[in-house]
């Protein structure tokens, strides 16, 4: 079938939320396939599938405009574009309009005026006012605040960015030049495996790669976790389950091992469900630390799944005898979030993991007493995130309540 404007397309075809899609789409001049979600979005297959982070990703709802590239000569968010409706597309990024060695006039004239300061929204003006000039050249200076006001500027430097625009305009008044930096090239994902290019192969994109050893990233964590379990078993049965590792993943909702690679770092899958959103990551777990008198553990661990979320943890186990010979199971927890699962928020995500650990517990302590774990707890994790979105969903409406309340008492 061919579209209006000329292009060829698939036919359109259903494709289940837990399946994968292959879209092949033209990316500053080098022809891309990707395999993705059908609910992935534009903007993460550049910046996790192809490695062009220099699409910013602001509200994720459109309206801040960071996310601006060219699809089929058109300004459009890439936040709002699933990738699959970009299947035979001709898109063009930051990063085709440019390089440093020769640089678009629009960007050089950002670099005269400095039309930046924190420099996040930049990419997204460039773009927007590459479109505005590509569409309307003569457009007049008096116009320039209303027509370059889809892209927000928390800096507010507005003006640098509006006097470079002007100049462009002036300078080339039949429209502004083409991208000077689109041809066949390598792209390179964030994992740093080749996604696509210009290889004559013409197979899919692997999904996301697991690495050979957990990199923790620095700064503050998504969401900070602490759960103290009490449990029925005394300490040594608890620290034989978290001593056997097969079994201690038996133990996690959702978890499965996939293979040891040696003693310290196993290859693992789990699934989390939060409503609709259905994520299932592929990663690696490293056991950095393990004391058996003082009967704790410590894990690194990271995974990613296919639709661009990834996260990273450290987690640190411990076990505490009990006057009456049960023990206390001890969990804590740093969480790295970013892509789809970054969105649910930190009192969100905080809330999941708290309940994630609390089910561990209670399958270690079972576990514990009957050597194996319950079989509730491979499928336990879409109860445990519907109880935790039930929470949040019940406290929204405490606070509406006592809004409201307020309002009625002045």
């Amino acid at each position: 079938m061919t579209t209006t404007e000329g292009r060829t397309s698939r036919p359109v075809a259903k494709i289940a939320a837990d399946e994968l899609a292959d879209v092949t789409l033209t990316v500053n001049g080098t022809e891309a396939t990707v395999s993705v979600p059908p609910r992935m979005h534009l903007a993460d297959v550049l910046r996790e599938r192809l490695g062009l982070t220099g699409t910013h990703l602001g509200c994720e709802h459109g309206v801040c405009g960071m996310c601006t590239v060219l699809v089929d000569g058109d300004a459009a968010r890439a936040c709002l574009l699933f990738a699959v409706q970009c299947d035979g597309a001709d898109v063009v990024t930051v990063e085709g309009l440019g390089s440093a060695d020769d640089q678009h006039p629009l960007q050089r004239a950002f670099s005269h005026h400095h039309g930046l300061q924190c420099g996040f929204c930049t990419p997204g003006m460039l773009m927007s006012g590459y479109d505005l000039l590509t569409h309307d050249p003569a457009v007049d200076a008096d116009d320039l605040p209303e027509q370059m006001s889809g892209v927000l500027c928390r800096c507010t430097g507005y003006r640098g960015i509006l006097a470079a625009v002007s100049d462009v305009a002036g300078e080339y008044p039949d429209g502004v030049p083409a991208p000077r930096n689109c041809g066949p090239r390598t792209l390179v994902g964030r994992s740093g495996s080749p996604r696509a290019g210009a290889a004559p192969s013409g197979e899919p994109a692997p999904g996301p790669a697991v690495p050979d050893e957990v990199r923790m990233p620095t700064g503050e964590p998504s969401a900070t976790v602490a759960v103290r379990s009490a449990l029925a078993s005394g300490v040594d049965d608890v620290w034989r389950v978290l001593d056997d590792i097969g079994l201690l993943v038996r133990c996690l909702p959702g978890a499965e091992l996939v293979e040891s690679l040696d003693e310290w770092r196993h290859r693992g899958r789990a699934t989390v469900a939060l409503g609709p959103v259905k994520l299932r990551f592929d990663g690696l777990a490293q056991i950095v630390e393990r004391d058996p008198d003082a009967r704790t553990l410590r894990v690194l661990a990271q995974g990613a799944d296919a639709g661009g979320s990834a996260t990273r943890a450290v987690i640190a186990l411990r076990v505490e005898p009990v006057g009456d010979g049960g023990s206390t199971l001890v969990a804590d927890a740093d969480l790295y979030l970013s892509g789809r699962i970054a969105q649910f928020g930190r009192a969100l995500a905080g809330d999941v993991s708290r309940r994630l650990f609390a089910d561990f517990g209670r399958s270690v302590d079972e576990a514990a007493r009957t050597g194996s774990a319950p079989a509730a707890a491979s499928g336990g994790q879409l109860r445990v995130a519907l109880g935790a979105t039930a929470d949040a969903l019940r406290a929204m409406a405490r606070r509406v309540r006592a809004r409201l309340l307020s309002c009625r008492t002045r």
